[in-house]
């Protein structure tokens, strides 16, 4: 197979990109140059953005059997790219995301939910829903519902994650003490490591799959206690984690997911848009999730390897809880 990765030297695009090498694929990466693409791909040069940024991959005459695209901004960006190459790629695997869904999808929710209105594939950017919406409209319109593959991904962890969730909870853990801990222990997660993310829309790829595909672990394949637990072991244990109740966290006005990367409290709509979306299609089509425990520990390697500080995209917000307010919190005086 052959595979040209729009993207590929970061987070989900290096996930990709890797087990694509991995498979014995033939691997074209266009990209920016701003980082290494992995060793083995051929690399293209060229930024989307802007004028005649699609300069290397037009006069390139490579032929691929599928093109992956990660794209979160402005939707025109992925009609461009995907015009370009509807005539030289077999198909188009557009990552999007859950966020398409209109707010808030109930718990259960499938590939058949509302999504939101609004998105146009000719949009500069607007929000992200409609980014991504808008993305998956490009993908459809140049190459049609039976050649284009729409990967609605939750949230997304493991090496390389430029996001600061998972990071930002083995940093806090790796720092020792008493750590404030989102309760309930056994509160329900729902995502992807992103390695298992890029085996399914390769496999994908080779059956020849289109359509959407809502793209996480099943509901419940770990909990909060165990994903808390595992960054515990692999980082020295010597942080103690003090379960707090919801009703706390809240109380002291700390923004679930963003201050407290991951959680999301129970009997919310976020909650039930975040950690329970039926992903029966992409598991009856090959999907197979990992341990929490594998990729508590894969991550923490990778971010030893690099010095210990991971890479954070300039366009997500920083995540995590300023540590006096967490002091606060717990009653330390002080701080933690």
């Amino acid at each position: 197979m052959r595979l040209l990765m729009l993207g590929g030297t970061e987070f989900a695009g290096r996930a990709v990109v890797e087990a694509a090498l991995g498979r014995g694929w033939e691997v074209t990466v266009f990209h920016r140059g701003r980082h290494e693409a992995p060793h083995g791909a051929r690399t293209l040069l060229g930024d989307r953005t802007a004028l005649d940024g699609l300069a290397a991959l037009d006069e390139d005459p490579g032929r691929w059997d599928v093109v992956v695209d990660s794209w979160s901004a402005a939707p025109r960006a992925v009609r461009d790219t995907a015009r370009l190459l509807r005539d030289r790629a077999g198909r188009y695997v557009y990552v999007s995301s859950c966020s398409v869904y209109e707010w808030a999808p109930p718990a259960g929710y499938t590939e058949r939910a509302p999504v939101v209105e609004g998105a146009s594939a000719d949009a500069g950017a607007t929000d992200y829903a409609r980014d991504k919406r808008g993305g998956e409209l490009a993908a459809v319109d140049a190459f049609g519902a039976d050649r284009s593959l729409l990967v609605r991904a939750g949230l997304l962890i493991g090496p390389y994650e430029n996001v600061g969730r998972l990071p930002w909870w083995l940093a806090r853990t790796a720092r020792g003490g008493p750590v404030l801990a989102p309760g309930p222990r056994e509160l329900p997660l729902q995502y992807a490591d992103v390695r298992d993310l890029a085996e399914w829309i390769l496999g994908a790829a080779e059956q020849g799959l289109s359509g959407p595909y809502n793209l996480m672990s099943p509901q419940g394949h770990t909990t909060m206690g165990e994903l808390l637990d595992a960054c515990v072991r692999v980082t020295g244990g010597m942080a103690e984690l003090r379960w707090t109740a919801p009703e706390v966290i809240l109380g002291a006005g700390i923004e679930p997911w963003t201050q407290l990367p991951v959680w999301v409290p129970p009997g919310t709509d976020l909650h039930d848009a975040l950690h329970s979306a039926d992903v029966s299609r992409a598991v009856a089509t090959g999907l197979r999730c990992r341990p929490v425990a594998e990729t508590v520990a894969d991550t923490w390697a990778w971010l030893r390897g690099i010095g210990g500080t991971a890479p954070q995209r300039p366009d997500r917000t920083v995540k995590g809880l300023d540590p006096e307010v967490e002091a606060k919190v717990l009653g330390i005086a002080g701080g933690v």
